[in-house]
């Protein structure tokens, strides 16, 4: 029987520790912050490859006319130029701004698709965690295990499978265009640069297809392991709450420093009372009436058992009348808080008392 007590609270320690429940909004945004996000290295060099095959099927030929009328200013027009500063403003504005015709649209593309990319990915999110030095990364016993880690074994299946599929698309592109390269010594020059441009074209973007399928995959393979890696204990969910909401024993710290700051500020005021009414021995209460001041009379300090006997010293220390109604000073105990004035109903009972310590004192009020 010990023996099966012990083995279910193993068990059960083992399963409050393991991490096996969903990260919870906080977990992700602190993870957000830090830089770890669920992103596909893949994606964007995909989509950028297939949209520049495809750039250059639409704008490739205006593109090689421009390459074209280029090098023929550069070979007959600007050989023929005197060479001064003028003349070389000239040309370097010229080659300038041909080459960014022909380079401008592929790399505003590039960064179309990177930027879009990424943003469809995670978001808006600039985090500079990942850049800071930590020793950590320059350990050589946590980078070994980085490197014979189970990521590390998904990445190169990842590569290879990459690999073969690229060397794959190009043999079947290859294999259906066989004719046509045997005949390609019997073409004239245009044409051979042509069909090699159709074909590079077509293997671009069968690539390009290719990747993007295989880095969705990808994808949605670094959101799983990104959840995996974010998942929670019990314990954990326990410690977050108790953070969120703050943990109870500072909290009760804090609650027993402002009573006592309360206390000392209510005790201070006790010198100003008119008179204490207790129960005798387990309540006290202080009231204060001032007339010009106050529309009913106020109690300004109260208290049970130990407190209530330091008030009833402090009353004795200071003089102040001290009388025993054990009805009211429960009533005004529990009904009425510091600071706050008399409720009607116990207006009459509060009045006759002070009209006695009054009468006592010789005073008129």
């Amino acid at each position: 029987m010990n023996q099966l007590r012990l083995s279910y609270q193993v068990d059960l320690q083992f399963f409050n520790g393991e991490k096996t429940e969903k990260a919870t909004p906080k977990k992700k945004q602190d993870a957000r912050k830090k830089g770890q996000v669920a992103k596909s290295q893949d994606l964007s060099p995909a989509l950028s490859l297939t949209a520049f095959f495809f750039l250059l099927m639409m704008l490739g030929s205006t593109m090689l006319g421009t390459f074209q009328d280029l090098m023929r200013e550069s070979l007959i027009t600007y050989t023929t130029w005197q060479l001064n500063e003028e003349n070389l403003k000239v040309m370097v504005m010229q080659l300038v701004f041909e080459a960014i015709k022909i380079v401008g649209p592929i790399l505003g593309l590039s960064f179309l698709v990177a930027f879009a990319v990424n943003y469809m990915q995670v978001g808006w999110h600039f985090s500079t965690e990942p850049l800071q030095m930590k020793l950590e990364k320059i350990d050589p016993i946590k980078g070994a295990k980085r490197i014979f880690s189970l990521r590390s074994l998904v990445e190169l299946l990842k590569s290879l499978l990459k690999i073969s599929a690229g060397i794959y698309v190009a043999y079947v592109i290859l294999w259906n265009a066989k004719e046509q390269v045997v005949q390609l010594s019997l073409l004239s020059l245009g044409a051979v640069l042509s069909f090699t441009a159709e074909e590079v074209t077509k293997l671009g973007i069968y690539l390009g297809l290719l990747l993007f399928i295989l880095a969705v995959l990808d994808y949605a393979y670094q959101r799983y392991e990104h959840e995996k890696n974010l998942r929670m204990s019990k314990q954990d969910l326990k410690d977050e709450h108790k953070q969120a909401e703050g943990d109870p024993l500072i909290k009760g710290k804090i609650r027993e420093r402002q009573r006592s700051m309360a206390i000392r500020r209510m005790m201070q005021e006790l010198p100003k009372a008119d008179v204490i009414i207790t129960n005798p021995t387990h309540f006290a209460v202080a009231v204060r009436y001032d007339a010009s001041a106050m529309s009913a009379p106020t109690v300004i300090a109260k208290g049970q058992d130990y407190l209530a006997l330091k008030i009833r010293e402090v009353a004795k220390k200071h003089r102040i009348v001290t009388m025993e109604n054990k009805p009211l000073a429960r009533a005004l105990y529990s009904q009425v808080e510091v600071g706050q004035q008399i409720p009607e109903e116990m207006f009459k009972a509060v009045a006759e008392v002070l009209a006695y310590v009054y009468k006592l004192q010789g005073k008129v009020k």
